[in-house]
């Protein structure tokens, strides 16, 4: 069996109160770029929503750009993320100069989501700094 790449608007999370839920349940990890949240789920695949302030940007141009590279690598890690939702917000902007730092630093913080799942029986996790 071949491992799919699609994104499909199931793999989305675009409610309000899914998202909200997401911050209330704790589960933070932070990074120089990035702050992931998450929050186990029972739908059996991870749902991704990305932030991008226009604190951090005001031209959306280049909010757009940083949405697109958090999508990219998402699609292609979401198969060992679990089953999660997962709001990721950019805390600092990012160009293409800093394209793989970004991406690594995500794809730390997604292989790093099960010790969330240890805490899915209380109702809040502990932070991660």
């Amino acid at each position: 069996m071949t491992a799919r790449y699609g994104f499909s608007k199931r793999g989305h999370l675009r409610k309000t109160d899914e998202i909200s839920s997401v911050f209330d349940f704790r589960c933070r990890l932070t990074g120089a770029y990035l702050t992931v949240l998450a929050k186990p789920n029972e739908q059996g695949q991870p749902r991704l929503a990305v932030m991008v302030a226009r604190k951090v940007s005001r031209l959306a141009v280049e909010r757009n750009y940083m949405r697109r590279v958090v999508r990219e690598v998402f699609r292609h890690q979401q198969h060992t993320a679990g089953a999660f939702d997962i709001v990721v917000r950019v805390t600092r902007p990012f160009d293409r100069g800093h394209n793989a730092l970004v991406r690594e630093e995500l794809h730390t913080h997604l292989s790093r989501l099960p010790k969330c799942q240890k805490s899915s029986s209380g109702s809040s996790a502990p932070t991660k700094p």
